[in-house]
């Protein structure tokens, strides 16, 4: 009996960490997505010419750097990194789903 217990435990436990597993991989496609579809865009004939200019926009940068400061890509995402990864997290599986279909 205790070796049943046991072992339905052991499953279960092999089950939790599989579907945490499968999560984690669509969080990182969503992801992935993200950062293509955003480096594809960015050459977007619409775009490239107002990209090139915040480029060259030192002020931008300097904004931008100090933005980039406030995040972490440690484990442990507390307070504005955690929204901030949800957003991401958000857009790409939207981007996902819409092209996926």
């Amino acid at each position: 009996m205790r070796l049943m217990l046991v072992t339905v435990f052991l499953v279960c436990i092999n089950a939790t960490s599989a579907m945490a597993q499968f999560a984690a991989q669509k969080d990182a496609a969503y992801l992935a997505t993200l950062k293509v579809v955003t480096d594809y865009k960015i050459n977007d004939e619409e775009v490239v010419r107002d990209m090139e200019k915040l480029r060259q926009n030192e002020k931008f940068n300097q904004d931008l750097q100090r933005m980039l400061a406030k995040l972490t890509n440690s484990r442990t995402k507390t307070g504005k990194n955690r929204r901030i990864y949800q957003i991401l997290q958000r857009a790409g599986k939207e981007i996902y789903d819409e092209l996926y279909r």
